[in-house]
């Protein structure tokens, strides 16, 4: 009886190893449409669990946020759920809670979400949307908890300016975006400024439905999909679809700020504005970065600054790609008086890489890498919704999945020099020391 169980189970591993391998390859059925309040709607069908992953995004990240008022779009986005439709915070949680359900959400610099997981079936499903529908569409905003929410986020900001890491990314935020929404920060002066008529008016605004993308995945049939998406979008307000843009201006010169810390080791930032999601270059530079700093163990960074040198323990490179020029990052911690070599070596790494570009063996395997572990970014229900969610928010196409392997596939030399070449340039760079206080040298 055991040996059956056992080979049952290695039958049933080998099988979703197939399924997972061939997932790299196969259409992902995504179905698209509008609903009739004008919001855009992306679903995927699966029936393997009895789930439904719901996520709803909004134009609504804190590049909106009104100046004076930094941190408006987190707090209205957290007080969603602290009372809506009648119902106060603990009654909103128990109703979740009790049907299983598992609510979240956040907001960013572009968009704000709303998340849901709940069962597939009835009474549970219906409990489920009805709760979510209140939350997005009839908050409360009650005074007491809005003074309570604004406390405990000026409480949040405060000790977070005593880590080296969060002061690290603030002042390289600044460096590199100036006075755009993208490089400022909420302090408590700011947080403390939010007043009721301030959340009221940004929900308004920009929690409509025709701002909104509904994206879902789970055991579900497309009809009633549908009829989910009309349920939680017909009572928003309108709102806008159009995306309010401002030019991010990128530094000109390199910049150097180092900031003293009691910390043993320095934090180190570098980076510059680099590429929008809509940017043609995102594949060359996905594959590119794979070889300069993504890949944790087989990357150049890597290989020259910790297996060489031993200078830290880690250090990585990204590219953050938002609605505007989003920022190339080289991130690593050293010791303080390490902190100049370090720099160095990063430095001469990319200069290195940017004059002379990747090795032909360095590019196969960096493409076989990630085709290779495609299938783990959709390998579970909750990894497809981010990924509709991705494409409906940044307006992809419909086959951006099916395509994503090909794509990779098809990056060369030439495109992976041409495309660092005009998305980083070290001449612009901004760096932020924190830890070693000293002059940059």
């Amino acid at each position: 009886m055991r040996t059956t169980t056992l080979a049952r189970l290695l039958l049933a591993w080998l099988l979703a190893g197939m399924l997972l391998a061939g997932a790299a390859r196969a259409a992902l059925p995504i179905e698209h449409w509008t609903t009739a309040s004008g919001a855009r709607v992306y679903f995927v069908r699966a029936d393997a669990i009895p789930m439904l992953d719901v996520r709803i995004d909004f134009d609504a990240g804190g590049r909106f946020d009104p100046q004076g008022r930094k941190g408006l779009a987190a707090i209205v986005n957290a007080m969603l759920a602290r009372g809506a439709g009648g119902l106060d915070e603990a009654a909103i949680s128990e109703g979740f809670a009790r049907i299983g359900a598992q609510r979240g959400g956040g907001a960013g610099d572009d968009r704000a979400s709303v998340t849901l997981r709940t069962l597939a079936g009835a009474p549970e499903l219906d409990q489920a949307l009805a709760l979510l529908a209140r939350v997005v569409s009839q908050p409360a905003f009650d005074e007491a908890v809005l003074a309570r929410e604004k406390e405990r986020t000026i409480q949040s900001i405060r000790e977070s300016q005593t880590r080296p890491a969060a002061i690290a990314q603030r002042a390289f935020d600044a460096l590199m975006y100036g006075s755009h929404p993208y490089g400022v920060h909420a302090t408590p002066e700011t947080v403390a400024a939010i007043a009721r008529d301030d959340l009221v008016a940004f929900h308004r605004g920009h929690y409509g439905a025709r701002g909104a993308v509904v994206s879902m995945v789970g055991a579900v049939t497309s009809e009633r999909a549908r009829e989910i998406a009309e349920r939680l979008t017909r009572d928003l307000p309108p709102g806008e679809a159009a995306r309010a843009l401002l030019a991010v201006a990128a530094p000109r010169e390199a910049v150097e700020r180092r900031i003293a810390h009691p910390a043993s080791q320095s934090h180190i930032l570098i980076g510059q504005p680099a590429i929008a999601r809509d940017d043609p270059d995102f594949f060359p530079l996905l594959v590119g970065n794979h070889i300069l700093g993504g890949a944790s163990f087989v990357s150049r960074l890597h290989d020259e600054v910790r297996e060489k040198r031993g200078l830290a323990y880690s250090v990585y490179s990204h590219f953050s790609p938002q609605l505007q020029p989003g920022p190339f990052v080289i991130g690593l911690q050293t010791r303080k008086e390490q902190t100049d070599v370090a720099l160095g070596v990063v430095r001469e790494t990319l200069g290195r890489f940017l004059r002379d570009g990747p090795s032909a063996d360095e590019l196969a395997a960096a493409k076989a890498n990630l085709v290779g572990g495609f299938a783990l970014r959709i390998d579970s229900n909750r990894k497809i919704l981010d990924n509709l969610a991705n494409i409906g928010f940044h307006r992809l196409s419909l086959d951006y999945l099916d395509r994503w392997a090909a794509r990779v596939e098809a990056v060369t030399l030439d495109d992976v020099r041409a495309a660092f070449a005009r998305h980083v340039r070290p001449q612009a760079m901004a760096t932020v020391v924190v830890g070693d206080g000293g002059a940059p040298r």
